[in-house]
């Protein structure tokens, strides 16, 4: 069994580990470890609105905050929310962005967030897009 000294419970099955060892992360944390549960991936959350269309073209705090209530959304649909998320991937075309992207998170996933990847890209699928988000939720049967 893992020691789980130093490790947060957010909720029943999920455990945000802090190993020692390693450098106490910035944004993020190192492992997450679930107990039980169902796994939902959410894959490629762009800034478009229901309609289709591209919300916040140039401004990244606009297309950020898009693409948390699009998750929220797709969350929702299958009974989870973000306190049962465990890993997200952000993919960014302007890593500047990052003081943005961090205080937008926040209000979203709270104080604790998740295992995490920050990527920067070159481009992106759409010429307007400045951000995407993908994330792993473990939640309820």
């Amino acid at each position: 069994m893992m020691n789980r000294s130093g490790a947060a419970r957010i909720r029943k099955a999920i455990w945000l580990v802090k190993p020692a060892g390693l450098d106490p992360p910035n944004g993020y944390t190192h492992v997450v470890e679930t107990t039980h549960g169902r796994t939902v991936y959410q894959f490629g959350q762009v800034p478009i609105d229901a309609k289709g269309n591209v919300v916040g073209a140039g401004d990244f705090r606009a297309q950020v905050t898009q693409v948390f209530e699009n998750l929220k959304t797709a969350l929702g649909a299958v009974g989870a929310g973000f306190g049962d998320v465990v890993e997200t991937t952000y993919y960014i075309l302007d890593m500047s962005n990052i003081s943005v992207l961090r205080d937008v998170r926040a209000q979203y996933l709270g104080e604790a967030p998740p295992a995490s990847t920050l990527v920067e890209l070159k481009r992106m699928a759409n010429d307007t897009f400045l951000v995407e988000v993908e994330l792993v939720a473990v939640c309820a049967k």
